[in-house]
């Protein structure tokens, strides 16, 4: 036995992934586990691999790895290119670097456009570097949609606006794992060839299952691609699901709770999973302005629906902080990640939450900043909670 003394309530886990699950989808996980070659396993298997691409807006393919999003982005390259393939990329944070970092050892040659971690991938010089390529000898164009070290969005169908406009035909790949079921996606609709994402960020569940939403372009340069791939392998993967099955031992469980995470975000909509996230980001920026301190996104064109990444004020760490919120506030605040290493915090908005506990993790971030004595002002949580009144006041006038 601990000898901790019990903390009573709930640990607030503000953290941008993995998030809090939600009661139904833990009690849908607590199940037997099935025989996932038998006609019940079936039946579960193409219903998720039908409700998942509808999350993506994509008629085509999607596959489930028993992986983290890391998995995702190694099938999404070693399917598609070949040794010795360029690779066009945007370093816009931390997600970026260690994609690059993948490539580097997959033998890929990457070409890094650098940004100062404070937007996200810039369409026109995505095209413009592509212009440049006149033998259009880059296959792949690699961007992440939420960068989640940063609080920074990539606005994809510019991206791919800026692929056409170069006439070029690299294959566009997008990192969206933790932009699905939190930013607006349309895989099909913004012409994506490979989008990658988890399950422990909007989907609500624990880690342990990634996505990838291929289109036939994809599947196409994957015949000729010359990497190797065995457990990543899409030829297998699609064979079996084509039957609901998997070619290997699935992660049954996650699988039941896939089921009811997909269930839960059409029981809402998802235009209003989309609009929740908007205003509880709005609501959480406003009140860090009011703080006086700095969000990292530095162009509201970019803002993340998923996090806010916070910078700390000259002389001040944010991991003492963010220690001091945790042990004295039971709240986890994100750290800041590489550059932004003791720099900055981040605030998560995204999953199964909503206006009070926002509200309620804003507070514990102003009580934090007092015990901290960090400089602030007063009236972070005050600005939040007037901005969220304010939305919510239309919805109250059309119900009387």
């Amino acid at each position: 036995m601990s000898n901790e003394p019990r903390r009573p309530g709930r640990h607030f886990l503000q953290i941008p992934g993995p998030t809090p699950v939600p009661e139904r989808v833990i009690a849908a996980m607590a199940r037997q586990v099935l025989d996932h070659r038998g006609p019940e396993f079936q039946r579960l298997g193409k219903r998720v691999l039908a409700g998942v691409k509808t999350l993506f807006k994509t008629q085509g393919h999607v596959m489930i790895y028993p992986s983290s999003g890391t998995g995702a982005w190694e099938a999404s390259l070693t399917n598609t290119l070949s040794p010795g393939d360029r690779v066009l990329m945007v370093e816009t944070g931390q997600f970026a670097v260690l994609w690059k970092q993948m490539v580097d050892r997959l033998g890929l040659r990457a070409e890094v456009i650098q940004t100062d971690w404070r937007i996200g991938a810039d369409s026109q010089e995505i095209e413009d570097h592509l212009r440049k390529d006149k033998a259009k000898a880059i296959k792949a164009v690699c961007v992440v949609h939420n960068e989640t070290s940063t609080g920074c969005r990539t606005r994809l169908d510019d991206v791919r606006r800026a692929i056409d406009a170069a006439k070029h035909p690299a294959l566009l790949m997008t990192d969206s794992i933790s932009g699905l079921a939190a930013a607006d996606l349309r895989h099909d609709e913004w012409g994506i060839d490979v989008t990658v994402a988890g399950s422990q960020k909007g989907l609500m569940m624990p880690p342990g299952l990634s996505f990838t939403a291929v289109s036939e372009k994809a599947i196409e340069a994957s015949k000729s691609a010359t990497l190797a791939r065995s457990y990543f392998s899409w030829d297998d993967m699609l064979a079996f699901n084509d039957d609901g099955f998997f070619p290997y031992t699935p992660a049954t469980s996650l699988l039941y709770g896939l089921d009811e995470a997909i269930r839960l975000l059409h029981e809402e909509g998802l235009e209003n999973v989309f609009a929740r996230h908007e205003r509880l980001a709005e609501a959480t920026r406003r009140a860090v302005r009011a703080w006086g301190l700095e969000v990292n996104c530095r162009d509201a064109k970019y803002d993340s629906p998923a996090v806010t990444t916070v910078l700390m004020p000259e002389g001040h760490n944010a991991d003492t902080f963010r220690k001091i919120v945790l042990d004295n506030l039971n709240m986890s605040l994100g750290t800041g990640l590489n550059k932004l290493a003791g720099k900055a915090f981040r605030i998560a908005h995204l999953g199964d939450t909503n206006e009070l506990t926002v509200l309620g993790a804003l507070t514990g971030v102003e009580i934090g900043l007092e015990l901290a004595g960090v400089p602030h002002k007063k009236g972070g949580v005050q600005a939040a909670m007037s901005y969220i009144a304010d939305q919510a006041k239309p919805q109250v006038a059309k119900a009387a």
